[in-house]
């Protein structure tokens, strides 16, 4: 019965050979447009850092691809089911499936099941492939593209506070006691915020409590004398290992199981998590956003070609699938700032465009 849905198997083969040859076509014109655009804007800060060259610039590209692969693959799904069931309307195949008894489900059952395929293959290449892209890219756009760091725990740039006293770190290596923090500077301040000394040292590691500092030099604000340490020096004994973890979580940078972690940690901490529940729940719900794709441009593959209104079909159905992804963006907004609740955020612009586009079929062709 699950098979009496699909036209027959040469059809059905005809049908989604046709879509993904399509899909193909618009993501690598449109990859390759914005990756041009991308690169014109960024090739000037990535060539300012000495030594880069045309190199750098290709091992850019090869970041930047997966992410708008990532980004702009549903929204190429979108064009290719327009294209596809447009030119199929106006050369009146669409008309010969009806007339052989075909519904508009049946036709587009093919292309909900390629979508439905591409959907899972875009979950995993998310989670294996952009996610990793995303960091290295991140912590090579912290190093003004310098060279990328081998450890992907590394991160760079870390201010953290410990009371009224801050400690700045241009890199911290490692996880956990085997934490390294290299060039570090740590302010001690007053009630009143004003500085009292600034420690500095080449290199800090974990000592249970607060961190010792290496080759420490001292300046004392008050006297305005600095002298240099014969020994280590402890600093920042309130600050513990944790307030490390709880550092700012890039959810794109991250998989399901990392980012689970992330919202444990913080959530630990006592710290407010519905943001990045809802970017959680969103990388499930992402993906399938090219299952409603076709059925959103559906619209367009119906009705009289030689009425004339074949292009406004369409433009509608462009409206409907660019208008989901406006909700989609504006939902996880509203949820990350506690309107929604996150698996609200995340699931019900999918739930409202499915029944859209759902209605707007029945209604026009069933």
């Amino acid at each position: 019965m699950v098979l009496d849905f699909f036209p027959s198997a040469t059809l059905t083969k005809y049908l989604a050979k046709t879509f993904i040859l399509r899909i193909l076509a618009v993501l690598v014109m449109l990859v390759l447009v914005l990756l041009m655009l991308d690169l014109l804007s960024n090739s000037a800060d990535i060539l300012a850092y000495q030594g880069n060259g045309q190199g750098e610039l290709l091992t850019y590209a090869s970041l930047r691809i997966p992410q708008l692969i990532a980004r702009f693959l549903p929204y190429s799904i979108l064009l290719a089911t327009i294209i596809t069931l447009a030119t199929m309307n106006q050369n009146s195949e669409v008309i010969a499936m009806k007339a052989s008894g075909l519904s508009a489900h049946q036709i587009l059952a093919p292309l909900l099941l390629t979508a439905m395929v591409i959907a899972g293959f875009s979950f995993l290449f998310n989670e294996r492939v952009v996610t990793r892209a995303t960091a290295t890219l991140s912590a090579w756009e912290k190093a003004e593209y310098g060279p990328v760091p081998d450890d992907p725990d590394t991160r760079t740039t870390v201010y953290l506070a410990d009371g009224n006293d801050v400690l700045l770190a241009s890199t911290v290596r490692g996880r956990g006691a085997d934490t390294v923090m290299e060039d570090v500077t740590f302010y001690q301040r007053d009630d009143n915020g004003m500085m009292l000394r600034q420690w500095r040292g080449s290199r800090a590691t974990y000592a249970n409590p607060g961190w010792m500092l290496e080759d420490p030099e001292v300046f004392n604000v008050g006297p305005a004398e600095e002298r240099a340490l014969d020994e280590p020096t402890l600093i920042a004994p309130e600050l513990g290992l944790d307030q490390l973890e709880l550092r700012t979580v890039n959810p794109d940078a991250e998989s399901l199981p990392q980012l689970s972690r992330s919202i444990e940690a913080l959530e630990a901490a006592g710290r407010q998590t519905s943001e990045l529940r809802g970017r959680w729940w969103h990388k499930i719900s992402g993906p399938l956003s090219a299952v409603l794709m076709p059925l959103l441009g559906a619209v367009a593959g119906f009705g009289l070609a030689r009425s004339g209104h074949l292009f406004a079909r369409a433009v509608i159905g462009m409206a409907l699938g660019f208008a989901y992804f406006v909700v989609d963006n504006a939902a996880l907004a509203m949820g990350s700032f506690g309107g929604y609740p996150p698996l609200l955020a995340a699931w019900a612009p999918f739930l409202l465009f499915f029944l859209i586009g759902e209605t707007v079929l029945v209604r026009t062709e069933e």
